[in-house]
């Protein structure tokens, strides 16, 4: 589908909109947010994705309102695992919770400009070279094996290498200064930890985007539905964190679950890969019909199922295990 210039501006704006509304209401003035407010301003956004997907699938078709709904589950599901490294660099940057907010806020914004231009980058690959879905599909592949074989720890130390590198890089003061991001030393002017943490974690979700953007471009290649679902995604990720901050530990099987949909997207990556050949050598650089497309409906179950399951699996298992340790406690 041709997406009108004049609704991808309305749509930008709109998102900006949002996150503006964002800083003045709730980020401008530093405070730590109750689990009561981060609950309704995470079903709010929620409830905002989720009227745009059925906008898209009455004004545009459901073909598409089911791409939108299974990239962003995708997208949300792979932005929920992002948070676990969040919280890894909040705690290595000692960052009070007065001031997460807004780092949180700058991250998304940095997140939304860097993923806008990845996928204006894909569009233009995909639309030029079509075997760029191979590429893909044997990323995600290797994606899902990272997920199974390293969870998170191969990311923490990641994250510990690249705070130190930027501690060398940008000359930075030992303590915080409110949340301002300059402050003044024996009249040197440095930066504060706060801006360190900014920009660890903008950099961060550039790595991030390796895996969300080919993921959501094996469910749809239209570039407006791939940047609306990262988007809307994105918005609301901020209370999120603070509302299952304390619940992250408990989803011990979320990695394996993402490999889970990481390596179907792939799958089926693969598959219309095949149905566009133009590789010389695969087929005579013929398309191979007889590969069966698998259709958005069993997608968008698939992963929702998918989702479920890790989430029931995790929270069952750190049930029994905190009933274990009572036991031998006691």
């Amino acid at each position: 589908m041709e997406t009108p210039f004049l609704i991808w501006i309305l749509t930008i704006v709109f998102i900006l909109g949002l996150l503006v509304f964002d800083f003045y209401s709730h980020v401008r003035k530093p405070h730590e947010p109750t689990i009561r407010e981060s609950a309704t301003w995470s079903i709010v956004y929620i409830g905002i994705a989720i009227l745009f997907g059925v906008g898209v699938g009455v004004s545009s078709g459901w073909t598409l309102g089911g791409e939108y709904f299974a990239g962003w589950i995708t997208e949300k599901a792979l932005s929920v695992d992002n948070l676990f490294v969040f919280l890894i660099i909040m705690t290595s940057f000692a960052v009070p919770r007065i001031y997460q907010q807004k780092v949180l806020l700058v991250g998304i914004a940095i997140a939304l400009v860097s993923r806008g231009l990845f996928i204006a980058l894909g569009v233009t690959i995909i639309e030029n070279f079509s075997w760029v879905f191979y590429l893909f599909g044997l990323l995600l592949f290797w994606l899902a094996y990272s997920q199974i074989k390293g969870g998170h720890d191969e990311g923490d130390q990641g994250d510990s290498r690249l705070i130190r590198i930027l501690r060398k890089i940008i000359p930075t003061s030992d303590d915080y200064d409110k949340d301002r991001l300059t402050t003044k030393i024996n009249g040197k002017r440095l930066f504060t930890p706060l801006l360190l943490v900014m920009v660890a974690i903008g950099l961060t979700d550039v790595l991030f985007a390796l895996d969300s953007i080919p993921a959501i471009f094996g469910l749809t290649q239209d570039a407006y539905i791939v940047f609306t679902a990262n988007a809307f995604s994105l918005l609301g990720l901020r209370q999120l964190y603070f509302l299952i901050s304390g619940l992250l530990e408990r989803l011990v099987y979320l990695a394996q679950g993402l490999a889970v949909i990481l390596a179907f997207i792939g799958v089926k990556l693969a598959f219309h890969a095949l149905h566009v050949n133009e590789v010389p050598f695969i087929n005579g650089g013929r398309s191979v019909d007889w590969i069966p497309e698998i259709p958005i409906w069993f997608s968008l179950g698939f992963i929702v199922l998918t989702i479920l399951v890790a989430t029931v699996l995790s929270l069952r298992k750190s049930r029994n295990d905190a009933r274990r340790d009572e036991l031998a406690a006691s």
